[in-house]
């Protein structure tokens, strides 16, 4: 092999697999070398699950000394975000109040992966309950950022994205409540795609918000994100919230490119918002450039509501909910959350019944902007995925604050799909980045435009030194 093992994608090693020139054991037992050289320094893992690893693994390669072939991740190490029920192996949230619970089933999600015969190495790191973080009052440590271990990775799929990017697997799984895995791609330099609403079973995932929550994947790669994506989408008749639509192959038109395309940029969004980087702003125009170049018409959206009013829509609802699903545990148990995430949460507390129905009536008037007056003229948009770099780990606001680096929370109201991808690096050296969002159930299209500009740069190809 010309590449080392981690900078192979999931179709290469699969190849490689396949071929006979890798068996799924020695990708394993690399993977958890690397996770045992890197996991005390990044925390990315919580829970390292070796010897089912190792099974899977073996079980894999049997499988295909024997002429069974389960897919693109047959034989493939890949991670879970530590609220993902796992039969027999720990799901903690993150959290004191849930250290010692072992699941009896799998997730809908973990049971998919595990079908398709993939590896799993074990449960990565999170806020606690996707929430508060990164905290320092917690059984377990916060993860930190690939590229300066000084920083944060973001939050709150944390895990999912450091250890995607230290190369410990090619793909991992988070979720996105208000831009849990698109923060951490974004921080970490990688992809991470929150699907539309409802194509990915939420089933046996600990909720934060019940119609917030989105399940997806972190990847190295584009192509990557939809392999995983295509294991886990599809309609779960058990989770309230699941459409029942078909699931396209969503690498039919990975190569189609972007010539003819119509591409909006919502730069009101992001271009003076308290706090923008330069380097950010100066990132997402050369990456719209590289769109124009490569054929795609590229306009700036004139006429969209302020990002402050999308935010706002996101934080009622999500406190209301939140609260909601953790009020007898706030009012029986209160010592056992961190500070930070009883802090945030409580907040929820304070919101009435109107302010709910408010913020719900404002999400349905939202959603029409984006969908009926935008997405009906563009293909697809474009948006910040962070304001600025990464920030020090320490540097963890002690509430919920109204405003923040994340410019993620629009699309969890609206429920669009919205995919961030790296486009460079700042001056000191951690990732930049920028969202694709595309119209409800086109996946293949936000993939299909991150594809093309992936393949024309090198970003994706980029190591953290560790």
């Amino acid at each position: 092999m010309s590449k080392a093992i981690e900078a192979l994608s999931i179709s290469q090693l699969g190849k490689e697999l396949r071929a006979g020139a890798l068996t799924s054991v020695q990708a394993t037992e690399h993977a958890l070398a690397k996770i045992d050289n890197l996991n005390d320094v990044y925390s990315a893992f919580i829970t390292i699950t070796p010897e089912r690893a190792i099974v899977d693994a073996e079980r894999a390669d049997t499988e295909r000394a024997n002429g069974i072939d389960k897919g693109p991740m047959h034989g493939i190490p890949y991670g879970l975000k530590d609220i993902y029920d796992t039969a027999g192996i720990r799901t903690t949230c993150h959290s004191k109040l849930r250290q010692d619970v072992v699941p009896t089933e799998d997730s809908v999600c973990a049971d998919k992966l595990a079908s398709a015969g993939g590896v799993l190495l074990g449960k990565l790191s999170t806020h606690e309950f996707a929430f508060g973080g990164p905290s320092f009052d917690l059984p377990f440590s916060p993860a930190r950022n690939p590229w300066n271990p000084a920083h944060g990775p973001g939050g709150s799929s944390s895990g999912s994205g450091a250890g995607v990017a230290l190369g410990m697997m090619r793909t991992a799984l988070g979720s996105d409540t208000g831009g849990s895995i698109r923060g951490p791609a974004a921080y970490c330099g990688i992809v991470g795609l929150k699907p539309t609403y409802g194509l990915v079973s939420r089933r046996g995932v600990f909720p934060l918000s019940y119609t917030l929550d989105h399940c997806g994947p972190l990847s190295k790669t584009v192509e990557d994100c939809a392999i995983t994506l295509q294991i886990i989408a599809g309609h779960d008749p058990l989770d309230p919230a699941s459409a029942g639509r078909p699931v396209p192959d969503f690498a039919n038109d990975l190569h189609a490119g972007v010539k003819g395309l119509k591409v909006g940029v919502l730069k009101s969004f992001y271009e003076d918002a308290p706090g923008v980087s330069p380097e950010a702003i100066s990132a997402i125009d050369e990456a719209v450039k590289v769109l124009a170049d490569l054929g795609a018409s590229v306009d700036v959206v004139p006429d969209v509501s302020p990002f402050a009013l999308y935010n706002a829509c996101c934080r009622v609802i999500l406190l209301s909910e939140a609260y909601a699903i953790h009020e007898e545990d706030l009012k029986t148990r209160p010592q056992d959350f961190g500070q930070l995430t009883m802090e945030r949460i409580l907040l929820g507390g304070y919101l009435t019944g109107a302010d709910l129905v408010q913020a719900q009536r404002l999400r349905r008037e939202l959603s029409v902007e984006i969908n009926k007056n935008l997405l009906s003229r563009y293909d697809v948009l474009i948006a910040a995925s962070s304001l600025s770099p990464a920030p020090l780990i320490d540097e963890a606001q002690q509430s919920f604050p109204e405003t923040s680096p994340m410019q993620t929370t629009p699309f969890n109201v609206t429920g669009n799909p919205a995919m961030s991808i790296p486009i460079g690096f700042a001056e000191n050296g951690l990732p930049l980045s920028m969202q694709i969002i595309g119209p409800y159930f086109d996946e293949t299209m936000v993939l299909r435009v991150g594809q093309a500009y992936e393949s024309a740069t090198n970003w994706h190809e980029q190591w953290p030194q560790t």
